[in-house]
């Protein structure tokens, strides 16, 4: 008897103990990150509303939209987020001023699908590129950013904004080198709104970040490369092909993401930014930098665009090895007809 009671002990010991694996490998195959807000959002972009990826070009040319308010002027609304002072000096016709801290809550008022696009006009293109970004995030398909904003709609424009900005300070600072590694995938950053289904929680992201303004986000060379040598804290992200951030030189230190690759998706390179220090994304324009910033931001990264991207910084290397989207005031001030005045 005293076998069988033992026995029995050790039966039903061995069954606790095979209960208790059981539930910890089933807590476990949930990951670190099933209850993270983040993942819900993420999952729901990247299922249901992969705009980064499939929503097509954010841009418009001033071309494209000149023929477009000549041939079917009904199916376009333009949005001015200048201050009221420059919409004043000269603005396209037609088109509407709206304070860019009130954008959203403008949009919720319009009936957006009765319109073909949806045009930001800023005198860059930097701050509609990221407004843009949280736009189409919303559900807003059909917003673009008019491409290097009012700077390539007339030359008055340009010669406060763009022309301005073209520069070739860090030309000998550039280094050609092969790119060094992205850091180890890690978890995603977490975001607490402590709602819970992926429309909820991106609600309540996207009136955080209108709220904040674009400013936060941007950031000049200047900034960047004194954060470099003095050993800060920036995930400098190249966000070019391969062969122009070998050919045409980099910051040194930045890493290279290449477009091609769809690197911010979750299967891809997105879990190898970092959750905690600032991203820093550059291009060639600061525009496309901007849009990525305003994706990201919405997943909680601290992501941050740099500003005019290489045009502010290899401005003359650009120009003498034809970069794509280089600003050449011959072929990207249009010098079309504007109006002026507050309506």
């Amino acid at each position: 008897m005293e076998i069988i009671r033992k026995k029995l002990f050790l039966g039903k010991l061995l069954g606790m103990l095979l209960i208790l694996m059981v539930s910890g490998c089933a807590h476990m195959g949930k990951g670190p990150d099933s209850d993270n807000e983040t993942k819900v959002l993420l999952d729901f972009f990247e299922n249901e509303r992969d705009y980064l990826h499939t929503g097509g070009t954010f841009v418009i040319t001033s071309q494209d939209l000149r023929v477009e308010l000549l041939t079917r002027p009904d199916e376009l609304y333009l949005i001015d987020i200048r201050s009221p002072e420059d919409f004043a000096i000269g603005h396209i016709e037609g088109a509407v001023h709206v304070d860019p801290n009130k954008i959203y809550n403008h949009f919720k008022s319009l009936d957006a699908d009765m319109y073909e696009n949806i045009v930001l006009i800023s005198c860059d293109g930097q701050a509609t590129a990221y407004l843009a970004s949280l736009l189409r995030a919303a559900g807003y398909g059909n917003v673009k950013s008019l491409k290097w904003g009012m700077s390539s709609w007339a030359y008055v424009f340009a010669e406060g904004a763009w022309l301005t900005r073209l520069s070739n300070q860090r030309i000998s600072e550039f280094i050609h080198t092969e790119s060094p590694r992205k850091n180890e995938p890690t978890l995603l950053p977490r975001i607490n709104t402590g709602k819970t289904t992926p429309e909820e929680i991106l609600e309540a992201r996207l009136e955080k970040l209108f709220a904040e303004g674009h400013e936060p986000i941007m950031v000049n060379h200047g900034k960047v490369f004194h954060n470099l040598y003095s050993n800060g804290d920036f995930y400098i992200v190249n966000y070019w092909p391969p062969e122009l951030y070998r050919e045409q030189g980099h910051i040194p230190g930045a890493i290279n993401y290449p477009p091609e690759t769809q690197p911010f998706k979750s299967e891809n390179d997105l879990l190898t930014l970092s959750p905690d220090e600032p991203n820093v994304f550059y291009c060639f324009t600061g525009q496309t930098s901007a849009y990525i910033s305003g994706y990201l931001r919405i997943l909680g990264y601290d992501a941050r665009s740099l500003e005019f991207g290489a045009n502010s910084m290899i401005f003359d290397r650009m120009k003498r090895n034809g970069v794509p989207n280089t600003f050449l005031r011959e072929t990207e001030i249009m010098n079309y007809n504007y109006v002026s005045g507050t309506q």
